[in-house]
């Protein structure tokens, strides 16, 4: 400006030489006079900003509860946890799990060291209690779940049985006197398990029917084993669900669908054409579609079949393998319950797992409705009160996305489904179960609407996994309500933003990072674990600030 406080120089070209400044030049530009200062405020100008800083794709409007192009530029580059504040080094092996409780004021982690670890989380974190799983023969503790009030703690570990055999065993373990309350086998031991209500937890067994086909069997088992009445019962059967070519049920959760109408973020359905992954729709339709042919029908077919194959007619010639399978599919047609449809206003859950039909690689996502009478353990055991012809339980969903899933997670509403997978090639086909395809290093983390069942948005990207198809591990990731976040392969945790789908901050270590975790009350808190057995704790430049 002149003297007299006229402007030298016009708003509109200004406003275009602030477009050639970054964001931090505007701002600092914006101090030396009153018409910069409005100028550096406009929200045309922050809106270019925004675009252009963070890359977003244009076709992307402004989050739903952001007041300004300027105040949205300053969430994300202000509230990310991205500043290492504290590294916690007692774990003495690999760190591969994290799991906070819902108050937020404490932590558990697991371990290759074979602890279960119990933190406190304040300004700085402290270790509480550290409970050693060696005495009871584990190998080591995966994976932990606070129950709802925060009063139990679900430990998931591998154990170590007769022969050197190896399956999974859940203990639950109080919070109050941190003492062992009662343990669960878990088979296969990446079922991991999960809780279903505050005192009932869901575990799996496996059952071998021949080379490549078994049966899964969910079990729903009371947190404190000790009652003695043969009016009570401490375990119950939910669901005992056929696998075909050598696929098994792993990674169970429970999402809780009354939140389905009232998400904390609701995120656009992306182009199904653009997408490799299918949902298909188990339940839906009327009864007489979803019913299962009669079990002489489906005997009289399997008879037409083997004596096709007794006399050399069927075609194409049928491997061992192929011949189980469909052997198997056959068998199952007349001795499958069709999935049960809750009442109108019943409040169900959804019981989530990954699971298989072409190999043994977890390739597919399984959705079972578990409605409200199913929610206790009281009532017939061992599936008493079915029909006898009914063995096997259909499921309602199935979510096939072409490729080794590695690692799910909800968001907090428990509407959306995040899924950390690596993708098969383009137009693979499983020839040999036992021989699943080759799988891509970068990983992709696909969104599934749980209310719609369909896939939102496109793909998030950037962190990558090197480990072939049977050494493939879980990497554990987590979803807060404005953010996702994932281990990788590649030293890094990774951090998005949910609503614009980009990648916000890179978290380092020294090897593997294996789990993540945000606070359930301070998004701005993140932890990450990995295989350079450590803990660090991650905050938010706004909340360094405060601190």
């Amino acid at each position: 400006m002149d003297e007299g406080g006229t402007p030298l120089l016009p708003d509109s070209l200004v406003y275009q030489i602030f477009l050639s400044l970054g964001p931090a030049d505007v701002l600092a530009a914006g101090l030396v006079c009153r018409q910069w200062l409005n100028v550096s405020r406009d929200e045309f100008l922050w809106r270019e900003q925004f675009y252009r800083f963070y890359q977003v794709a244009r076709d992307v409007p402004r989050h739903p509860a952001a007041k300004s192009w300027l105040e949205e530029f300053q969430r994300l580059y202000d509230t990310v946890p991205c500043v290492e504040v504290q590294t916690l080094r007692e774990h003495t092996d690999q760190v591969l799990h994290l799991s906070f409780s819902h108050s937020g004021y404490q932590f558990a982690s697991c371990s290759k060291d074979c602890t279960v670890k119990v933190w406190s989380n304040d300004l700085t974190i402290s270790l509480l209690h550290s409970v050693d799983m060696r005495p009871y023969n584990w190998s080591y503790t995966q994976f932990s779940q606070f129950n709802q009030d925060d009063s139990l703690l679900l430990a998931s570990g591998v154990f170590l049985g007769p022969h050197n055999s190896s399956s999974g065993e859940i203990a639950v373990i109080s919070l109050d006197s941190f003492l062992l309350l009662s343990r669960v086998r878990n088979k296969p031991y990446d079922v991991f398990g999960c809780w279903l209500t505050e005192t009932s937890l869901i575990s799996g067994n496996l059952h071998r029917i021949g080379d490549i086909t078994s049966c899964s069997v969910l079990w729903l088992n009371n947190a404190f084993q000790d009652v003695e009445s043969e009016n009570v019962n401490v375990v119950k059967r939910l669901f005992k669900i056929q696998n075909l070519n050598a696929s098994t049920i792993r990674t169970v959760m429970v999402a809780d669908c009354s939140r389905f109408d009232s998400p904390d973020l609701l995120l656009d359905a992306g182009d199904p054409g653009t997408s490799p992954c299918r949902v298909f729709d188990l339940g839906g339709g009327d009864d007489d579609e979803v019913a299962s042919p009669a079990p002489a029908h489906a005997r009289e077919g399997l008879g037409h079949f083997l004596d096709r194959v007794l006399e050399g007619r069927a075609q194409p010639q049928l491997s061992d393998c192929m011949l189980e399978t469909k052997v198997a599919e056959l068998l199952a047609q007349g001795h499958t319950k069709p999935p049960e449809h809750s009442a109108a206003g019943a409040r169900s859950k959804y019981l989530i797992f990954t699971t298989g039909c072409l190999t043994y690689s977890p390739h597919q996502i399984g959705i079972k409705q578990i409605l409200p009478h199913q929610m206790t353990t009281a009532g017939p055991v061992l599936g008493e009160g079915r029909g006898s012809d009914a063995f096997f339980d259909a499921l309602d969903h199935v979510i096939d996305v072409h490729g080794h899933i590695i690692g799910m997670g909800l968001s907090p509403d428990n509407r959306y489904l995040y899924v950390n997978s690596r993708a098969w090639p383009r137009g693979a086909v499983v020839a040999d179960p036992m021989q699943p395809p080759p799988i891509a290093e970068e990983i992709d983390l696909l969104v599934f609407d749980l209310k719609t069942m369909r896939e939102v948005r496109r793909a998030l990207r950037a962190h990558r996994a090197y480990t072939p198809n049977d050494e493939c591990f879980f990497i554990f990731l987590d979803v807060s309500r404005d953010f996702v976040a994932s281990g990788a392969e590649d030293r890094h945790g990774y951090v998005w933003d949910r609503h614009y789908n980009i990648c916000l901050a890179k978290l380092r270590h020294n090897d593997v990072v294996n789990s993540v975790a945000f606070s359930p009350q301070e998004q701005e808190l993140l932890l990450t674990a990995s295989d350079d057995a450590t803990i660090k704790a991650w905050r938010s430049p706004r909340t360094m600030r405060v601190l």
